[in-house]
């Protein structure tokens, strides 16, 4: 059987700059690639580490996709993030100004905080146990 790896997720967004701004600034993430491709659209790639599955910044083209900027689960967590050190990242989010929306609190599989980026996505930060 051959071997497979999720290595990519586009996220919608409302514009290229800002998002870059909010990830690679204010998260840490790295700005992998940031290719002009037309007048309108920008391929955009930041991951939030080495070997981490990339996100690729996918501005959003009419109406319907606008409306789905910040609320592409339903409200559920879209993303999961570890972390090696939560209580330094958890610093980084409040210096930032992020949403917290719950924790940290402690589960059996680890330390969990819950954020929103910054059209309301919620995310997972977890240090595993």
């Amino acid at each position: 059987m051959s071997n497979q790896k999720l290595f990519q997720i586009a996220l919608v967004v409302r514009d290229y700059d800002e998002a870059i701004e909010f990830y690679v600034n204010k998260l840490g993430f790295d700005l992998i690639e940031d290719t002009v491709m037309s007048e309108t659209k920008r391929w955009v790639v930041v991951s939030p580490g080495k070997n981490s599955c990339q996100l690729l910044l996918a501005k959003a083209a009419d109406e319907h996709q606008r409306s789905r900027v910040g609320d592409q689960t339903g409200g559920r967590v879209f993303l999961f993030m570890y972390t090696d050190d939560i209580d330094s990242y958890e610093i980084r989010l409040r210096k930032e100004d992020i949403r917290i929306v719950r924790g940290p609190v402690t589960e059996s599989f680890g330390k969990v905080i819950v954020f929103e980026d910054l059209y309301g996505n919620k995310w997972d930060l977890i240090q595993p146990a």
